[in-house]
């Protein structure tokens, strides 16, 4: 049956520390301030402050995703270099694109479209599609 150290050390001169030059120094003290409290010190007042002392707390429930991304004018300036490089295809007056073939995930809408171009990506943005539409090409989502 456990015992209660404050009325067992009652009337003790050291309190179970040993002789009376044991508990005498600083170095007893195990660091100044809040230091070690998550190693050696224990943590009871720590608690007191609600317990946001160290450690990780909350949730993140956010996933980072790498999505890379081209603008149409880009894709509208090279255009010479992607037919030359065999990964555009000319299909009549208009040029076919796929982006997946680039690595390219979503195409934006910076930049000036000046021919008529099919793309073909996972993803577009309305500015992107509009310019594409209004030159008489294709944005088709994959």
């Amino acid at each position: 049956m456990p015992t209660n150290k404050r009325s067992k050390y009652r009337g003790s001169r050291t309190c179970g520390g040993g002789t009376h030059k044991n508990r005498r120094g600083a170095g007893n003290r195990g660091g100044r301030g809040r230091a070690g409290i998550n190693a050696h010190h224990f943590v009871k007042w720590y608690k007191e402050m609600g317990g946001r002392v160290f450690g990780k707390d909350g949730f993140c429930n956010q996933i980072a995703v790498d999505v890379t991304t081209i603008d149409v004018g880009v894709l509208d300036q090279i255009v010479p270099s992607l037919l030359a490089q065999g990964i555009a295809k000319k299909e009549g007056d208009a040029i076919v694109i796929n982006t997946a073939d680039m690595g390219i995930d979503k195409v934006l809408g910076t930049g000036k479209v000046t021919r008529k171009i099919n793309i073909s990506a996972q993803s577009f943005s309305e500015s992107a599609k509009a310019k594409i539409e209004k030159m008489g090409g294709m944005a088709q989502v994959v």
